[in-house]
């Protein structure tokens, strides 16, 4: 009887299966390549939502990981070892999801910097394109006129 988990354990057990395939399924989503910042910015804030639930979830997966040490002191040899692959399979899937959304977040913050910077470069060269677009419709100084002539060829 003291190999049984308790009721907790179980509930405890459920909720962070739940919880680990809802975030699975959250970062199996495609990757696409978005040149919208808004939207990429909607998606880190996803992501950073994600990596907050799961500070929260590891208190419960912490407790999973004292029950199951408890139960194997208590428990015979064969209830022990599937106590402790059920939790390795948990901690597992765990890690994989940690590191996954560390570097989700990464890349789309690096990104999000490319973009950005990308679309300050683009606003640079419009207006660089509007000044040279104005200076060639400019009228021409007239052929005797070299102090103009000089002036044009320095703003060229």
């Amino acid at each position: 009887f003291d190999s049984m988990p308790p009721a907790r354990y179980k509930e405890t057990m459920s909720t962070i299966l739940v919880w680990i395939q809802q975030a699975e399924t959250k970062l199996s989503m495609p990757q696409v390549a978005v040149a919208e910042y808004e939207i990429m910015d909607q998606r880190i804030r996803e992501l950073k939502a994600l990596q907050s639930s799961l500070q929260e979830q590891q208190k419960g997966l912490n407790y999973l990981n004292i029950t199951v040490e408890d139960m194997s002191r208590k428990a015979p040899a064969e209830v022990s070892q599937r106590y402790r692959s059920e939790i390795e399979v948990i901690l597992g899937r765990w890690k994989k999801l940690s590191t996954q959304l560390v570097e989700h977040c990464q890349k789309l913050e690096e990104l999000m910097t490319k973009l950005q910077r990308f679309q300050n470069d683009i606003k640079t060269l419009k207006k660089w394109m509007a000044e040279v677009d104005v200076f060639l419709k400019e009228e021409w100084p007239a052929l005797g006129d070299s102090e103009a002539l000089e002036k044009q060829l320095e703003q060229c």
